[in-house]
């Protein structure tokens, strides 16, 4: 599992409210192999870390695995972000979106989630590199955000499985490293 690892894929919450619907997502987020998760608080009240007396049933435990780090300013969370050379993608019903399915996911992309009333908000649509949509037929053009989570990592999933990103990668990398000391196992000498 260490091995197959993706730093190339990384979740954004924005202000999302109900900290079950973080941790379902956290749980997707680890079945899929994403590492590190962002949440952002910049407009309501900071959730409790996860660990820190908040552990929700529907994450199964996943946090412990996640590498989460927590925001407070949307200027730093991008300044993060981009420093380790993400594009960023929001999802946004508007003119601009493209389709889920037209999104290259092989590439580091940090994909952003908003709010589940207001959604992404505009400075950080104006911070992000674009936006894409989850293609509708109904009327109601919404869907809970553990739900479009789920069909947008799964969707990167695919499209990255079949690029071969799940190959494992080497104990020797700095990365799997640092994950192997959180998860306390034993490390051998990459010689």
């Amino acid at each position: 599992m260490l091995l197959k690892r993706q730093f190339d894929l990384t979740v954004i919450f924005e202000n999302v409210q109900d900290p079950h619907n973080i941790a379902a997502v956290l749980r997707t987020c680890e079945s899929a192999g994403i590492q590190e998760v962002h949440i952002l608080n910049h407009t309501i009240a900071p959730h409790p870390k996860f660990g820190d007396g908040l552990g929700y049933r529907s994450s199964s435990s996943a946090w412990k695995w996640l590498t989460l780090h927590y925001h407070d300013n949307i200027q730093s969370c991008v300044k993060a972000i981009r420093s380790q050379g993400f594009t960023l993608m929001a999802t946004a019903l508007n003119e601009k979106a493209v389709n889920l399915y037209d999104v290259d996911f092989t590439q580091k992309l940090a994909l952003v989630f908003g709010n589940e009333k207001k959604g992404v908000s505009d400075e950080m649509l104006e911070n992000c590199d674009g936006n894409f949509l989850i293609p509708q037929q109904g009327i109601i053009q919404s869907l809970n955000i553990s739900v479009a989570c789920a069909i947008c990592i799964y969707e990167a999933y695919r499209q990255k499985n079949a690029q071969g990103h799940y190959a494992p990668k080497s104990m020797a990398d700095p990365r799997i490293q640092k994950v192997a000391k959180q998860w306390e196992l034993p490390i051998q000498d990459p010689k």
